[in-house]
């Protein structure tokens, strides 16, 4: 039931809706934050935990979906994407580019569509799980439903 849901997560739930993705968003009891908090809360798999982590790259905020298993290295992304260097944004910038907290960040519903790529290695899961908006949601889907979601590029970040 979406109106229970938090303002930030009900953004995304429409997003999901309008992709037709079938993964209901679900209120966690605690706040999972990281990789591991939300795989422990799911249990499942830390590398099935979709992070989204905003970065700034030539003026502009990147979303990277990476795997909860692994740290994203910034130099060969910035390589193999053909960019001028990838820093983590400040929490200011990751606010105003997806209106989502960290720890809560989800890969939809932000003000604006963001640049992003998906970790290849969440390829590896049959469904992943991704924040739904705040540190207390999250929701499921496949690896082919959160690219087609993002709009992103498949590459190797780690």
């Amino acid at each position: 039931m979406t109106d229970a849901l938090p303002a930030r997560s009900r953004l995304v739930a429409a997003a999901l809706r309008d992709a037709r993705i079938a993964g209901e968003i679900i209120v966690l009891p605690d706040a999972a934050s990281t990789a591991a908090l939300a795989a422990a809360a799911l249990s499942v798999e830390v590398g099935a935990i979709a992070n989204s982590l905003v970065f700034w790259s030539d003026d502009e905020p990147l979303l990277v979906m990476t795997s909860g298993a692994h740290r994203v290295d910034t130099a060969a992304l910035a390589v193999r994407l053909g960019r001028g260097a990838i820093r983590r944004a400040t929490p200011e910038q990751v606010l105003a580019a997806t209106g989502q907290p960290i720890g809560g960040v989800a890969p939809t519903g932000h003000p604006a569509a963001l640049p992003t790529v998906v970790d290849e290695d969440l390829a590896a899961f049959d469904e992943i799980w991704a924040a739904g908006g705040t540190p207390h949601t999250v929701f499921p889907l496949t690896f082919d439903e959160l690219v087609g979601l993002t709009g992103g590029t498949v590459a190797r970040v780690a």
